[in-house]
């Protein structure tokens, strides 16, 4: 996609980007090019939005300083709840016994494990390392002395150990004809090429179901909407008929997906590039 086409770029309505290596920094902060045009971008309609791996209230912050007005996808795609009235659109809860299961395997195999609810990511003593493992969610993290009380409402459970081949078997048996209805994303640490990650959420789950089910609510055509993102977990995103942007840090996947690629990477303000083409496209209209 080029500058030329205005046509597509003002018919937008709605900017969904994800945020880690896409519109924050790696030092967590938002560009100041980025926040103005954010904001500039509104006086012509379009709204703009977060799908994040994030729990939603490791966004509440973030989503203040942009002064937004929209749902959020968080959990990459397991709740959609609006800000900042707070109003759930959609949750998707892992059934109780899948959450036994998993403990029961973390226990046998020595794997960390931690529960993500809406407000918190709960651990265990001996799961004390979770917040250092797990510290790209942002969130809150809430120690207790048992899991018994927080199975009911687990959006996603997260594996993490250094032992590859106990995530890969506990990766086996969360997939069919073990469970049903469960998805699974195991991959290696960005950051710690030694440690491995396995997340179990409800099938259906993701950022890319998750931006079908906002446009919906919000009755925006997905022709209208914008997509922007740079790691494996954006991909479902990149599959819709959104317009897509790429980062120019984005895994290669998601470049030869790309309608557009940034020249410029997430820590030198690289969404602001597209944010200024579509911001003179609105100008002419």
């Amino acid at each position: 996609m080029n500058s030329s086409d205005k046509e597509i770029l003002q018919n937008i309505k709605i900017i969904v980007s994800d945020l880690d290596g896409t519109i924050l920094k790696d030092d967590g902060t938002i560009g100041d090019e980025t926040k103005k045009l954010i904001k500039e971008l509104r006086k012509y309609d379009v709204r703009f939005s977060f799908a994040t791996g994030r729990l939603h209230s490791a966004v509440v912050d973030l989503a203040e300083e942009l002064e937004l007005r929209s749902p959020i996808i968080s959990l990459d795609g397991c709740i959609i709840k609006s800000y900042p009235d707070g109003e759930i659109l959609f949750e998707s809860f892992l059934k109780e016994k899948y959450v036994k299961k998993a403990i029961e395997y973390a226990n046998d195999y020595l794997l960390n494990i931690a529960l993500c609810h809406a407000d918190a990511i709960y651990f265990t003593e001996y799961n004390s390392v979770i917040p250092q493992l797990l510290r790209k969610y942002g969130a809150k993290y809430k120690e207790v002395t048992s899991y018994d009380d927080y199975l009911k409402d687990t959006l996603e459970i997260v594996f993490a150990s250094d032992i590859k081949d106990s995530i890969e078997f506990v990766k086996d048996k969360f997939m069919f004809p073990f469970t049903f209805g469960c998805a699974v994303s195991f991959f290696r640490s960005h950051s710690n090429p030694g440690l491995y990650y396995l997340e179990i959420r409800k099938t259906g789950s993701t950022k890319g179901k998750a931006l079908k089910r906002l446009l919906n609510f919000l009755k925006i055509k997905p022709q209208q909407a914008v997509v922007m993102g740079d790691w494996y977990n954006d991909i479902s995103m990149f599959q819709t008929e959104a317009i897509k942007v790429a980062m120019a840090n984005a895994i290669p996947e998601l470049i030869r997906m790309a309608d557009h690629v940034t020249e410029e990477t997430n820590n030198n303000d690289g969404a602001a590039e597209f944010l200024e083409m579509l911001l003179m496209a609105k100008k002419d209209k």
